[in-house]
């Protein structure tokens, strides 16, 4: 009885994991008192380690009254555990999700608190005086939404690792409270119509003035955004404020900011939210006070209103509709983008910009799984007799082209404004280059119904493949593409151009040759991969 108790014990004990009975390895993550601290020009910092990747999270770089300009944070005695991320900015609050979209985005919508002026850093090394290329990331969701955490791609980690350099995510002002205007009731509010760019711009001069403490190089920065972000990467590379803080920029799935709003129409915007809460010109200063969620929505009735109004007297409004934004308010923004003063600000900054195929069409249910003959006759019905004209053009941009959805499911909304941008860029006398790219590869996950949608693109930037495999399927095409992608975005940052080992040459953009690295299972650099298809674009 005891002989087979015995042997028993000993199959048990063999087919256990060698771990389960041995030592344990040394541990990935190392935090405590006096570890990985770092000073600051505000006070000192403690982070921690990931596989020995230092991280700090929460960093106060600004503080602000509400619709004011943001100053340097508060100075602070001892040291300050940094080990958390920080507060997002108020938004919306998320009552409903749809399933299946968010279990491939994953989002995490964290704590909110007006306080939010925070930011993150992801380094090999500290303190060891090596100049590291800094990578600063700008959250999506326009204006409005968003957050530095709210995507499991936007962790900086492996993009440190990989490529030695210091990665920076950040927290700012949004919707009402970084876009309302204020500024005709106070000299005080001379630059509110901004603030919440203007929080964008106090980020990068803290990372100018600390960021040598975290092994980066405050002389060797890039600015890189998508969505939302892309278009605020477009603000500061018409600020002039912003000059000199960054070294170069990439703008994806973001090129759609080619107008300011008007301060005259900024002014009506606030004049209608105090007219919804019943307050006088005078009374202005109580806007500081009241509860956020009143403040929110006082200021979206504003929005409808002035929409109306605009539509009503025949004028223009702008392609997404009216919503908060970057205003031309003649200080912080004082020239409209893509005039000769705009383009003479990052005349020298090297810009990359591009989108992917599919961007917001796979959204739509209705051509999901459809037959050949629902998208010829879905495709009748917007391009008539020029609807085989259409297809031949899908093809030729995408020869991978299979599915009848694919046909359906082209963006129309972000490769024109990647294309226009990189046409100004390009046509400025003496500028700096313009990489373009186009992200076509299409995900395996849920029967394919993601596609190269938007936001696929930034798992791959970020060498996140591990962390995103609900929206990737983690497979080793993702893991391939990532990375020659992640390394793209590497080289740029460290020398303004993407070029690397992988990938076939990627020349310079120009309005003649237009090449276009084209990301899919083989990448490939095309002269104008989509003009003919591009031709069917709705005009906006």
């Amino acid at each position: 009885m005891k002989k087979h108790f015995f042997v028993a014990i000993l199959i048990v004990l063999a087919s256990c994991p060698v771990n389960t009975f041995s030592q344990v390895g040394a541990p990935t993550i190392v935090a405590g008192k006096n570890f990985a601290v770092v000073q600051t020009e505000s006070g000192k910092v403690r982070g921690y380690t990931d596989h020995g990747i230092f991280i700090y999270k929460g960093i106060p770089y600004a503080h602000s009254e509400r619709f004011m300009v943001p100053e340097k944070p508060k100075p602070w005695t001892g040291v300050r555990s940094s080990t958390t991320y920080g507060p997002v900015c108020p938004t919306d609050p998320t009552t409903t999700t749809n399933d299946e979209f968010e279990f491939a985005f994953q989002h995490d919508l964290g704590y909110s608190n007006e306080d939010c002026q925070s930011l993150n850093v992801w380094t090999q090394k500290i303190n060891d005086g090596k100049k590291r290329p800094v990578m600063v990331w700008l959250h999506g969701g326009g204006f409005t939404a968003g957050s530095s955490i709210e995507l499991p791609s936007y962790d900086g980690a492996n993009l440190a690792k990989k490529g030695d350099v210091v990665v920076v995510s950040i927290n700012h002002r949004l919707n009402v409270l970084g876009f309302l205007d204020m500024s005709a009731y106070g000299e005080k509010y001379k630059y509110s119509a901004n603030a919440g760019l203007l929080d964008i711009v106090a980020a990068l001069k803290w990372v100018k003035q600390n960021i040598a403490a975290f092994g980066g190089d405050p002389n060797n920065v890039t600015i890189f955004g998508q969505s939302g972000g892309g278009g605020k990467v477009t603000c500061m590379l018409d600020a002039p404020s912003a000059k000199g803080l960054f070294n170069k920029a990439i703008v994806e799935s973001g090129s759609y900011v080619n107008e300011f709003m008007e301060a005259s129409v900024s002014k009506k915007i606030t004049a209608a939210l105090l007219n919804e809460l019943h307050l006088e010109p005078s009374q202005a200063d109580s806007l500081q006070k009241i509860p956020y969620d009143v403040l929110n929505e006082a200021g979206k009735k504003a929005l409808r209103e002035v929409q109306k109004e605009l539509k009503e007297a025949g004028k223009p409004i702008p392609g997404f509709g009216l919503g908060w934004g970057p205003v031309l308010d003649g200080s912080f923004l004082p020239y409209q983008p893509n005039t000769a003063e705009a383009d003479a600000i990052g005349k020298n900054v090297p810009l990359m910009v591009g989108s992917t195929k599919n961007e917001f069409t796979p959204f739509n249910p209705t051509t999901r799984g459809i037959t050949m003959e629902q998208a010829k006759a879905i495709l009748e019905k917007r391009y008539g007799n020029k609807t085989d004209d259409y297809m031949a053009a899908v093809k030729a941009a995408y020869p991978n082209t299979v599915k009848p959805s694919d046909y359906t499911d082209i963006d129309f909304v972000m490769r024109p404004g990647v294309i226009h941008q990189a046409n100004m860029k390009a046509a400025v006398p003496g500028a700096a280059p313009v990489y373009v790219y186009l992200f076509a590869w299409q995900s395996p996950v849920n029967d394919g119904m993601y596609k190269a949608m938007h936001c696929m693109d930034i798992a791959f930037e970020f060498d996140n493949i591990q962390r995103c495999r609900e929206m990737t399927g983690g497979g080793k095409e993702a893991y391939a593409l990532a990375a020659k992608m992640s390394q793209a975005w590497i080289n740029f940052a460290k020398t303004g151009n993407p070029n690397a080992n992988g990938l076939p040459n990627w020349p310079a953009y120009t309005a003649a040759k237009g090449y276009t690295m084209m990301f899919d299972i083989k990448c490939e650099a095309r002269q104008h991969p989509t003009k003919a298809l591009m031709e069917f674009a709705p005009q906006q």
